[in-house]
């Protein structure tokens, strides 16, 4: 596991806490910490577990894996997914749930296309991941025919 990034960390939940328009003791309420230990983490004077990372992503309805990447929990899988991914989740016009189908369509672009972090896409060109008939045409979503 990587160490934790706690000053980046910090910094980063302050800016996203400043996009939410929220004051530190109203993100400590909704996130259900208090609000010097809020403050501790926001100088990078605290480690917050993965689960206080949750509630504070929950609070600022942002994704919890963009705290887990900043924190140094998780990779960051490639600075190109990872920016794209922190334009639509910073995103102040876009709700929750249009921020989380956006990334779902994102993700399965890149994954169609080989770009997929966790399998490297196929040398031949051709898509193994893809459920369908030998000859690579797919049964359950058939071509409309002209």
């Amino acid at each position: 596991m990587a160490s934790l990034n706690v000053g980046n960390l910090g910094e980063y939940l302050r800016e996203q806490r400043r996009n939410a328009q929220l004051s530190l003791r109203q993100l400590a309420d909704a996130a259900g910490v208090s609000n010097p230990y809020l403050s501790q983490i926001e100088r990078g004077l605290r480690k917050p577990s993965a689960d206080i990372l949750q509630q504070l992503a929950k609070a600022l309805r942002i994704s919890a894996e963009t705290l887990y990447v900043q924190a140094g929990i998780l990779d960051e899988r490639s600075p190109e997914a990872a920016g794209t991914r922190s334009v639509i989740l910073a995103d102040p016009s876009l709700s929750e749930r249009q921020k989380q189908v956006l990334l779902q369509i994102y993700e399965s672009f890149r994954k169609e296309n080989g770009l997929d972090a966790d399998t490297p896409g196929p040398v031949d060109g051709s898509d193994a991941d893809t459920p369908g008939t030998a000859d690579g045409s797919d049964a359950d979503h058939p071509q409309a025919s002209n």
